[in-house]
């Protein structure tokens, strides 16, 4: 029963239609060009047979024609006779020569002497027309009638008529058309064992990838299929790799995604239940010590609300769901407004705050977006600068766009680490960006915001020796 079912889904598989298809094409060109051959063969060899008697008609007419007139003389009537039946014998045709009243003089059968015909052909030779018709005759089956005037002096004084069998013409067509259709049929037998081959050539790759499709429907990402040639099924190979590669590393980011978010939502949550047993099983705890442990989970649970309140943000930048809303913006004036903001968080480790106008700015963007991005890195500055360190920024213009620079001589970021920076949850020192109540989501909603505005991040970096970002927004909304 099973092996039914495969023959009956390889029946009705791409192959099989690919092989159907190329034969039925072959097939329908057979019988068009058997039935063009056919006709071409019956129409070329009926009009030779209707040439030929005609030519052989005309001639019988003009040697009768010096005789006819004599016919009842019994020396002239041999010699008609003698005519007549050579001419029979060499076109293999009955020949009869009648008077003007269709009466038959001369039969090559000897049968039809005496009698009259009344044969349309006749008829229309004796008002002195060449005349030359086939029918079918039950008895005799396709036969051609050829008459033709016997003229003397511009007078016509009888016809000849002649009967000509074709069957003979219609057996060698037959045996021609035979031979095609043997022909034929080794032809289409040699088509569909290319078709077969060929239909495999294109129906493998295809079958390769719908079971691709199939594995990947069962969670299996890093499927891949071989590609040959430049064709359009190798061209959808490399796009299915493609494809694939992406899911792939989607998938990967989807799982460390989960496992990230898992991790640091509990450790505040971890930290709330510690405190929170301790408190509940101590039996006497001092006052000042309920307040230090609350203050401590006061804390955790800010961090938690952090880390939420910017998950949800990254989903409703990558839902699209955040939209800007674009107004003139002092961009000088922004930067100036965010370091005095950030100023007693430099002060506290005596980090020299500094900033650089190069060139004054005004632009339509949405600066409370724009503010936050800055915040997110000019206060990454400050909190990954030892004490005494400094903090540069600097504003000014590049081709169409505008540049905020940010430079520290902080603890700098490994060049193996650089690309993963923006990564939603990578930080590069995580017991020291926990310890600074870091996230991990900063740069990544940084770096969203920024492409909002069709700009871009960037970032050149040294251990120890400090850090670079590159804000770069175009100008070409500049008021």
């Amino acid at each position: 029963m099973v092996t039914i079912l495969e023959i009956n889904k390889k029946f009705k598989g791409l192959r099989w239609k690919l092989v159907s298809t190329y034969l039925l094409l072959v097939l329908l060109t057979i019988l068009l060009i058997n039935s063009f051959i056919n006709e071409s063969l019956r129409m070329n060899y009926i009009t030779e047979k209707k040439i030929s008697l005609l030519t052989q008609s005309n001639i019988i007419a003009d040697r009768l024609s010096y005789y006819i007139r004599e016919i009842n003389s019994k020396y002239v009537n041999e010699i008609i006779r003698e005519i007549v039946k050579s001419s029979s014998m060499d076109i293999k045709s009955r020949v009869m020569v009648s008077d003007l009243d269709g009466n038959i003089l001369v039969d090559s059968y000897n049968t039809l002497e005496g009698d009259t015909l009344n044969e349309e052909e006749l008829s229309l030779a004796l008002l002195g027309e060449n005349v030359a018709r086939h029918h079918y005759l039950e008895e005799y089956g396709k036969v051609m009638y050829v008459a033709v005037p016997i003229v003397n002096k511009g007078k016509i004084l009888g016809a000849v008529f002649i009967s000509s069998s074709l069957e003979d013409i219609f057996l060698n067509i037959k045996t021609t058309m035979r031979k095609f259709m043997i022909l034929s049929f080794f032809g289409l037998m040699i088509t569909a064992f290319i078709s077969f081959i060929f239909a495999d050539i294109i129906s493998k790759p295809i079958e390769k990838l719908t079971e691709a499709v199939k594995q990947m429907a069962r969670g299996k990402f890093n499927q891949k299929v071989e590609v040959y040639g430049s064709d359009e099924i190798s061209n959808l190979g490399r796009a299915f790799n493609l494809m694939t590669t992406k899911l792939e590393q989607v998938d990967k980011q989807r799982r460390e995604f989960v496992g990230n978010v898992s991790h640091e939502l509990r450790t505040p949550l971890s930290s709330i239940k510690i405190l929170s047993e301790t408190l509940i099983h101590q039996e006497s705890t001092p006052e000042k010590i309920y307040k230090e442990f609350l203050k401590d989970i006061d804390s955790e649970v800010d961090r938690l609300n952090k880390i939420i309140d910017n998950l949800l943000y990254l989903v409703d930048l990558e839902k699209e769901n955040i939209h800007l809303d674009y107004q003139i913006t002092y961009v000088n004036y922004l930067i100036q407004k965010i370091i005095s903001n950030l100023k007693p968080l430099a002060d506290k480790k005596n980090i020299t705050l500094n900033f650089d106008e190069k060139v004054k700015i005004q632009v339509m963007l949405d600066k409370f977006k724009v503010q936050q991005s800055l915040i997110n890195i000019i206060g990454n500055a400050i909190k990954y600068t030892p004490e005494n360190g400094r903090v540069d920024v600097e504003l000014y213009t590049q081709q169409d766009s505008f540049v905020i620079k940010v430079k520290d001589n902080g603890i700098g970021i490994p060049e193996d680490e650089l690309p993963f920076i923006f990564d939603r949850f990578y930080r590069v020192d995580k017991a020291r960006a926990r310890k600074t109540g870091g996230t991990g989501l900063g740069l990544s909603i940084t770096q969203q915001l920024i492409a909002l505005h069709q700009g871009e991040v960037k970032v050149e970096s040294t251990v120890n020796k400090g850090s670079t970002f590159y804000i770069i927004l175009p100008l070409r909304s500049a008021v």
